[in-house]
């Protein structure tokens, strides 16, 4: 069995062509094929010590799900599932993509979710990302002046993208303790 689960919520699937870009970066051995949280079971999303979570950020700064005009269930639906899961001993990198021109003042606002229920159920979180390079007015997601997790805007810095994803996945491969 892999060691790592890949899973993220996607509107339009950006979030989705991103978690495949983070799956080549690992072989099969490693990493799961990711799977979006609208298919997946809870059992097999607790089976993974070492989980990457992604999500895009919607509207006024929100997780994607039926309630934010998504046409099927994202994390907004999943994360009741799992909030009986017990995160303790699971180490945990988390992405979001937003678009830091139209929404400047909620940017990536959705994953400081899904960073505060995880940590609230005891996982390690890893892949804190400097805020240097983007220019937004506020976002929810900075916490001790870095994000929580990397962040990428597809609609104004997707040349960045590449090399961003590049060097984020090498430093959760060393908190992951795995070869890159």
């Amino acid at each position: 069995m892999a060691k790592v689960g890949v899973f993220f919520g996607s509107n339009t699937g950006n979030t989705r062509k991103v978690a495949k870009f983070i799956k080549r970066g690992f072989d099969d051995e490693l990493m799961a094929k990711p799977v979006n949280v609208n298919r997946v079971e809870v059992e097999d999303f607790a089976q993974y010590d070492f989980l990457i979570l992604g999500t895009p950020t919607l509207g006024s700064g929100e997780l994607p799900g039926l309630s934010s005009d998504c046409e099927a269930e994202s994390w907004e639906e999943f994360l009741p599932k799992i909030e009986h899961l017990d995160f303790s001993g699971k180490t945990v990198a988390l992405f979001a993509l937003g678009d830091q021109v139209g929404y400047p003042d909620e940017f990536v606002d959705a994953m400081i979710e899904i960073y505060d229920f995880v940590e609230e159920r005891g996982a390690t979180i890893v892949g804190a990302w400097p805020t240097d390079g983007y220019d937004f007015e506020s976002s929810e997601s900075v916490v001790d002046d870095k994000f929580v997790g990397l962040v990428l805007d597809q609609d104004n810095q997707s040349h960045l993208t590449e090399q961003r994803l590049a060097t984020w996945l090498k430093q959760i491969a060393e908190d992951f303790s795995l070869p890159l």
